[in-house]
């Protein structure tokens, strides 16, 4: 897969290519591990509320060095990763994140146009917003899916203008700037983020890192820098389970 070209056009393909490829090579599971012991949160905080960047372009929620280092390579348009999120994101926070004992890092992996401008929106707040406006694209996926759709028609040819004006008329035609603002992104704020050419930029330069280090589906999750073969939680929590985290 090539990220580049998604910064010299609209968002008009809306397909799901990549997105949990039944093809993908199959994943290594995780070494099996002795029980990790729970690690307090700094004083007046839940590990849930630590969050910080990593160096791949991701945020990490929870113990920095926690035993277990959970990492979710999640497209924002990807209904395989909102069913991910919808069945297991409250339960990682709660039984796994908030004891220390797993930390739980997110990478926005762009294989849809659409991709960039919602990367750019969940990352224009402070760190502590960004899990919470992932946690809200995937909850309300299906509606936001649908505004998408209908505003694909207004696009036009957006794929010609200036990376500065493009992404911000992408999201205003798509839906995506009125939804960040019902939750706490101004339309201001959303637009100065949407003109920043080299936050675009940045995007498709880490997913095509990713995708040069094999990343080619998503959801792909990583337990302790083990590739999985499993995309819903259903699977994964007995994979956290075994790599100590009970």
């Amino acid at each position: 897969m090539r990220f580049r070209p998604l910064l010299l056009s609209a968002v008009t393909a809306l397909a799901l290519a990549g997105c949990n490829k039944a093809d993908s090579p199959a994943g290594t599971a995780p070494a099996a591990g002795d029980a990790v012991a729970a690690v307090a949160p700094p004083a007046g905080k839940a590990w849930a509320e630590v969050v910080s960047p990593s160096p791949e372009g991701g945020m990490v929620m929870g113990n920095p060095k926690a035993a277990i280092k959970l990492v979710e390579y999640g497209s924002l348009s990807c209904p395989h990763c909102a069913k991910l999120a919808q069945d297991g994101a409250a339960a990682l926070t709660e039984k796994y994140v908030n004891t220390g004992k797993v930390s739980w890092e997110f990478r926005s992996f762009a294989i849809h146009p659409q991709d960039v401008p919602l990367t750019m929106l969940v990352r224009c707040g402070p760190a502590e917003s960004y899990f919470p406006l992932v946690e809200q694209v995937y909850t309300n996926f299906d509606a936001l899916s649908e505004s998408t759709q209908k505003g694909a028609g207004k696009l036009g040819n957006m794929g010609a203008m200036p990376p500065a004006q493009r992404f911000t008329l992408i999201a205003d035609a798509l839906g995506f700037t009125e939804f960040f603002a019902a939750r706490g992104i101004a339309r201001d704020q959303a637009h100065t983020c949407l003109a920043n050419a080299a936050a675009a930029e940045k995007i498709a330069a880490e997913s095509d890192a990713a995708s040069k280090q094999g990343i080619d589906s998503t959801p792909t999750l990583l337990i302790n820098g083990a590739k999985t073969s499993v995309n819903t939680w259903a699977e994964l929590e007995p994979l956290l389970q075994k790599a100590g985290a009970r």
